[in-house]
């Protein structure tokens, strides 16, 4: 009998409790250890050939709807998501704010903006930064697994809004954990991504 290699949960880019107190390792442990490894055992299941992270995007664009895409593309935004999160405080260089000024005014309308839009999703998903293919950045409110990979757009920020991510540390409230979200942003990261 032929081994077959299933997708593995990636671990996350720091300790469970480095986040603290913004996102507590309680929290860590239920999104990532139970939701995050939820999203994957079934992804396996529902996947019958050997499947690696990297195969993640061309599985979410063959598959627009239905359960393989919504645990693809779930295992896919919070592994980024995980990413866009750091546990040593930053601030965004001053190219990329002057990137960010460029589309929405200034940082900090930027900023407002983007929160706005995570307070309106109405139920569960996330919220994007986006970079289009003719190389506008915009704002994306998507509703349970949507993802920018779906309609060729470029991630290069987002905020899981789904409940799970919040319910322990600010007992479900999103302005809350909003506040908490700006305080642990991984400006690199967002700034690798737009100049990759």
């Amino acid at each position: 009998m032929d081994f077959v290699m299933s997708l593995i949960l990636s671990p996350l880019p720091y300790a469970p409790n480095a986040l603290e107190p913004y996102i507590s390792a309680e929290t860590l442990s239920y999104h990532h250890g139970k939701h995050h490894a939820t999203y994957v055992n079934k992804l396996n299941e529902l996947v019958t050939t050997p499947i690696t992270e990297a195969d993640l995007p061309q599985i979410i664009l063959d598959n627009p709807s239905g359960p393989i895409f919504n645990n693809a593309a779930q295992v896919w935004n919070h592994t980024f998501y995980w990413n866009c999160l750091s546990a040593n405080a930053q601030k965004p260089t001053a190219a990329l704010e002057k990137t960010l000024a460029k589309h929405f005014g200034s940082l900090d309308e930027f900023k407002k903006e983007f929160t706005e839009k995570c307070l309106s999703l109405f139920g569960s998903g996330w919220v994007w930064l986006s970079l289009t293919p003719d190389q506008k950045i915009v704002i994306e409110a998507l509703p349970n697994a949507g993802t920018p990979i779906s309609h060729n757009n470029k991630p290069l920020l987002t905020c899981d809004v789904w409940e799970h991510a919040y319910y322990i540390d600010t007992r479900n409230s999103r302005p809350n954990y909003l506040k908490n979200y700006w305080e642990i942003i991984n400006w690199k990261f967002v700034e690798t991504n737009l100049q990759s």
